[in-house]
This record gives C-alpha cells, sequence and structure tokens, in this order.
C-alpha cells in the first residue's frame, strides 16, 4: 500500500452532449447498464479500489474547469487519477497501477493497446497547475509540461467509454458477456 495515497477525482460535470445527439436519452451517466447507472458502474470499481476519490459533479463549462474544481476541492491529496463517471469497465487494478506508479513519476498515461487511456495519474507535483486549468481542453497542458510516462494496461476498460448510444449498447453486451462467461472486462 501506498504511504500517501492519491485521490481519483470522478468526472460527472459534463453536458453529454454527444450522447443525447446520438439518440440517448437523458445523461449518459444515469443511463442504466444491467440495473445500475454508467456513473455506478464507475464509482464502484473507484470503491473496490479502496483509494480515496471525489465525485466532481458540479456545473463547469468545460473539463478543464471540471478538473480544476476537483483539485482545488481535494487540494491536499498526494496526487490525483483523473477519471471521466463514464468508464463503466474500468478495473479497481488499473486504478491502483496508475497510483504505484506515480510514486515514481509527475504524470502517468494509461495505454491500452496503443491507445492512450484514463485515468490519467497527476503527482502532487502537478497542483497548481491543474488548479489553473479552464476550458475544454482538459489537463492537456499538464501532460505536455511534465514528462509523462506511458504505462502498459491489459484493461479495455480504460478506453472504452460511453459517448453515443452505440458505445452504451457495446458496453451492455460486453457485461452480458461477462456475466456470461464468468470473466473480467481485461478480457473484453
Amino acid at each position: 500500500m501506498l504511504a500517501q495515497q492519491p485521490t481519483v477525482l470522478i468526472l460527472a460535470s459534463g453536458r453529454g452532449e454527444r450522447f443525447k445527439a446520438s439518440g440517448g436519452q437523458g445523461s449518459k451517466l444515469e443511463a442504466q447498464l444491467q440495473s445500475k447507472t454508467v456513473l455506478q458502474h464507475t464509482l464502484d470499481a473507484v470503491r473496490a479500489s479502496g483509494l480515496p476519490y471525489h465525485l466532481e459533479s458540479g456545473l463547469h463549462l468545460g473539463m478543464g474547469d471540471s478538473i480544476a474544481a476537483a483539485v482545488r476541492a481535494t487540494q491536499e491529496a498526494a496526487g490525483w487519477l483523473i477519471l471521466p463517471g463514464d468508464l463503466p469497465l474500468i478495473q479497481p487494478d488499473t486504478l491502483w497501477a496508475v497510483a504505484r506508479a506515480l510514486a515514481f513519476h509527475a504524470v502517468v498515461l494509461p495505454v491500452f493497446e496503443g491507445q492512450r487511456g484514463h485515468p490519467v495519474g497527476f503527482s502532487g507535483a502537478c497542483r497548481d497547475d491543474l488548479m489553473r486549468l479552464k476550458g475544454n481542453q482538459g489537463a492537456a497542458p499538464v501532460v505536455l509540461a511534465y514528462a509523462a510516462i506511458k504505462l502498459v494496461v491489459s484493461d479495455a476498460g480504460t478506453v472504452i467509454d460511453i459517448d453515443t448510444l452505440d458505445d452504451l449498447n457495446l458496453v451492455a453486451k460486453l457485461l452480458a458477456l461477462k456475466t456470461t462467461l464468468g470473466f473480467g472486462a481485461q478480457c473484453a
């Protein structure tokens, strides 16, 4: 276990415009997947990790504003794992892998089969830069400012998010397959 664990920042402030434009009804985070919401699946994985977390659900103009607000609310944390709330297949072990890597690196980017995913980890050294974020660019300027490392992971849940109704249907099929065959989303 890490002496000081980073805090997982679950971002739930988005408007979900692409989801609605694709035919989705209401909030993508409240969409149902096997009797739980998308957000509940994400929260369950975070809780199962045992890492401290903060749910950022206030209204913000963009992802940068949301991240800045969440870091301000948890500014005493040793670091942060930024996790959008629409990644219902994320695995607790992946959260821990990113958290452990933060003990040695300022910024950690999980990569699944060549594709960058989430959560992106930031050490406490990034605090001030994260609190200054604004707009829709997210934390990209902070990733560029520090020597980010890529952490290869075997968790498809780092890259499978819910942006459209088709995405929701794909995740529902993957969860059904997981239940039927009895294996984790890492095998999806």
